[in-house]
C-alpha cells in the first residue's frame, strides 16, 4: 500500500479522528468500498473472497437484493418512531422469531446490538428470579457495556477492572485444552459440573442465571462436548436460576441442520439473545423468552432505536431469505465441504493443532507443535496477512489470539468454497515457507 493510496489516506485519517482502540486488521489496513455476496472490493479496486462476513454478520451475503429492496422501500415510507408506537414490521419480525425459536420462547425485545441484548437478558433474569448473581464461562465474550465487559472473561477485551459484583466464572468446556481426558464419554458432564462448584463455593447459592455462548465466538469457536448444556441447564435450574443462551454468532442456521446452535444439545433455554446475522448487517439485537418470564419486567422501559422500522425491514427481509433458502441445510452442506478442505490442511501442516466447529462456523487452532499445544499467535498473524495477499478475508480469535475463525455468508456456493480453499491453501504454504 503506497502512502498515496486511498486506503493509506483513510488509515491516516482514522488514526487522527477515531479512538485508537478501534484497530483494524493487517499491517496495511484494508479499506472496503463495495461488496456483493461473498465478494468485497477495496479502495484500490482489488476483489476479495470474504470468509468472515463482517464478523459472521452478512449472513445471506453483502447487499442481498431482497434486503436492499425492502430497506429502500421502508426508508421512503417511515424511518423512525420509537417503541412508543406500534409498527407492523416490528411485530412481523417478533412473530417470525417465535416461529423458529426453540420450545416456548415467544416474547421479544429488540435493541441495536448484541451487547444490549445481553444486558436485557441479564436484567430480565434478575427481575424474574429476584436474584443478582450470574455464572458465565471463562474465555467468553459478551460485549462492550460495563455489564458485558465484566461478563467477558478475556483480558484483552476488558479495558477496566471488575466493577459489577456478582459475576462468577466457570471453566470453559474446551475439549482441545481440557484438564480431563478428552476421550471420556462423560466429558460434557464433567465440564458442566464446575458450574455447580462455582455456585456452591463463590455465590450465596441462589444464582439468577447461567449465561453461555453456544459456541464461543471471540473465544475461538470452542464447541462444548455432547452432554454439556443438558447438564449445565439442569444444574442452574436445580438452584432456581435460568439458562440464558447467547446465539449472537451461532444463530439462524449457521451451525447447520438447526436454526439455533443450542438445538444440537436438545436443550430449551429460558432466555435467548441474538444479533449480528439476524439483519444481515443492520444494527439489530434481540432477546426472546417465555411470556411468563417477560412479564417479570414490571418497571417502565423504552428503546428509542430498538425495533426501528428500517432495521426491522432489514431483519424481516433477512429472515424471509433464510427461510426460503433453508440456511440450516445450506450451512450443513457447505460446512461439510469446507470442513473437508480444512481437514486436508490439518494433515499437511503440523502447526495446525485442531480444526473444529459446526456448519459454517469453523475454527483452525494454530500451535507451535501438536505435543505441547503451545498457542501460536504469531502464525495467526502471518496466516491472516498471507490470506490477504491471496485476496481472502479470514478472522482471528482465541484467548491467545491463536485461532483462525471462518464464518462466511450462509449462501456461499460450492464453487466459492472451492476457490476459498485454494486461496487458503496457498496462504498456508506462504506461512510454511516463512518458517
Amino acid at each position: 500500500m503506497s502512502e498515496t493510496s486511498k486506503s493509506a489516506r483513510l488509515w491516516a485519517d482514522q488514526q487522527e479522528f477515531l479512538f485508537p482502540c478501534t484497530k483494524p486488521y493487517y499491517d496495511e489496513p484494508l479499506a472496503i468500498v463495495e461488496a456483493n455476496g461473498v465478494k468485497v472490493i477495496d479502495a484500490e479496486g482489488d476483489e476479495y473472497l470474504d470468509l468472515f462476513a463482517g464478523i459472521l454478520t452478512t449472513s445471506i451475503g453483502h447487499c442481498h437484493p431482497a434486503v436492499v429492496e425492502r430497506v429502500s422501500a421502508q426508508i421512503k415510507k417511515l424511518g423512525h418512531t420509537s417503541t412508543l408506537y406500534l409498527t407492523e414490521n416490528l411485530i412481523n419480525v417478533a412473530r417470525k422469531l417465535a416461529a423458529i425459536a426453540p420450545g416456548e420462547l415467544k416474547s421479544c425485545f429488540f435493541t441495536n446490538s448484541g451487547t444490549e441484548a445481553v444486558e436485557t437478558a441479564v436484567i430480565l433474569a434478575q427481575c424474574y428470579t429476584g436474584r443478582q448473581e450470574i455464572v458465565v464461562l471463562r474465555q467468553g465474550y459478551s460485549g462492550r457495556s460495563i455489564m458485558a465487559t465484566n461478563m467477558t472473561a478475556h483480558a484483552p477485551w476488558r479495558p477496566v477492572t471488575s466493577s459489577v459484583p456478582g459475576i462468577k466464572f466457570a471453566i470453559c468446556p474446551y475439549p482441545y485444552r481440557s484438564p480431563f481426558d478428552p476421550s471420556d464419554e462423560n466429558l460434557g458432564e464433567k465440564f458442566a459440573q464446575d458450574i455447580e462448584e462455582v455456585i456452591r463455593t463463590t455465590t450465596n447459592g441462589k444464582p439468577a442465571a447461567f449465561f453461555a455462548e453456544t459456541i464461543q465466538g471471540v473465544g475461538g469457536f470452542v464447541v462444548p462436548p455432547p452432554g454439556y448444556f443438558q447438564r449445565a441447564a439442569e444444574i442452574i435450574r436445580d438452584y432456581g436460576g435460568l439458562f440464558i443462551c447467547d446465539e449472537v454468532q451461532a444463530g439462524f442456521g449457521r451451525t447447520g441442520d438447526k436454526w439455533f446452535g443450542i438445538e444440537h444439545w436438545e436443550v430449551e433455554p429460558d432466555i435467548m439473545v441474538m444479533a449480528k446475522g439476524i439483519a444481515n448487517g443492520a444494527p439489530v439485537g434481540a432477546t426472546i423468552t417465555r411470556p411468563e418470564i417477560a412479564k417479570a419486567w414490571t418497571s417502565k422501559t423504552i428503546s428509542t432505536f430498538g425495533g426501528n422500522p428500517i432495521s426491522m425491514a432489514a431483519t424481516e427481509a433477512t429472515l424471509d431469505v433464510m427461510m426460503q433458502e433453508n440456511t440450516p441445510m445450506r450451512s450443513a452442506e457447505r460446512g461439510r465441504q469446507l470442513r473437508a478442505g480444512l481437514d486436508a490442511l490439518y494433515q499437511k501442516y503440523q502447526w495446525i493443532g485442531e480444526v473444529r466447529g459446526m456448519g459454517l462456523m469453523l475454527g483452525i487452532e494454530l500451535v507451535e507443535d501438536r505435543v505441547t499445544k503451545k498457542p501460536s499467535p504469531g502464525k495467526i498473524k502471518a496466516l491472516v496477512e498471507a490470506a490477504k495477499k491471496e485476496k481472502l478475508l479470514i478472522g482471528a480469535g482465541g484467548l491467545d489470539g491463536q485461532v483462525i475463525r471462518i464464518g462466511p455468508s450462509m449462501l456461499i456456493t460450492e464453487t466459492e468454497v472451492d476457490e476459498a480453499l485454494e486461496r487458503l491453501g496457498r496462504a498456508c504454504q506462504r506461512v510454511q515457507e516463512g518458517l
